[in-house]
């Protein structure tokens, strides 16, 4: 990916900033301007809302990458899963703080705020979300309504490091 691109998609990556129709309430990561799921596409035109997802989800799917790609060689064995979140969208990510033995499908998890990759010895950063077992018993519900979660600020506000 471009330093650009990875620049644009900043908000979204690290606030997890979707967007949801006003129209069928639909929530979608990342953000659409139109929504593929109202029957009628251009009613939806306008009426996408900035949405801020918990980051709260569930592993539906998983595989163990043993032969990396490159620039993810020191990390093998990994868990790369499709997490189904609890407002609706599905993200891809990795599982981290967790031996690869033990994710199962149904583990919950939490996005957390980690670093993706570096490019070249002295080259950017780029950070990320990555799921990690849930470990506490608050609901998703809960931490929507607080905002006191890793990813608690809304898709307009900064992210801090």
């Amino acid at each position: 990916m471009s330093i650009a691109r990875f620049w644009r998609e900043t908000p979204q990556r690290y606030n997890l900033g979707g967007s949801r129709c006003s129209v069928c309430q639909h929530v979608y990561f990342p953000p659409r301007t139109v929504c593929p799921s109202c029957t009628n596409h251009r009613a939806s035109i306008g009426k996408m809302v900035p949405f801020q997802l918990s980051g709260d989800g569930e592993v539906t799917s998983f595989t163990v990458v043993h032969d990396a790609a490159e620039g993810f060689e020191m990390q093998v064995p990994y868990v790369l899963a499709l997490v189904k979140t609890v407002e609706g969208p599905t993200l891809t990510g990795q599982v981290v703080d967790v031996d690869p033995s033990q994710v199962t499908i149904g583990l919950k998890v939490r996005a957390t705020f980690r670093k993706l990759r570096e490019e070249g010895k002295a080259g950017v950063i780029h950070y990320g979300y990555k799921f990690a077992p849930r470990t506490d018993d608050r609901s998703a519900a809960e931490r929507s309504r607080s905002r006191a979660g890793t990813f608690g600020k809304s898709a307009s506000e900064p992210a801090s490091a």
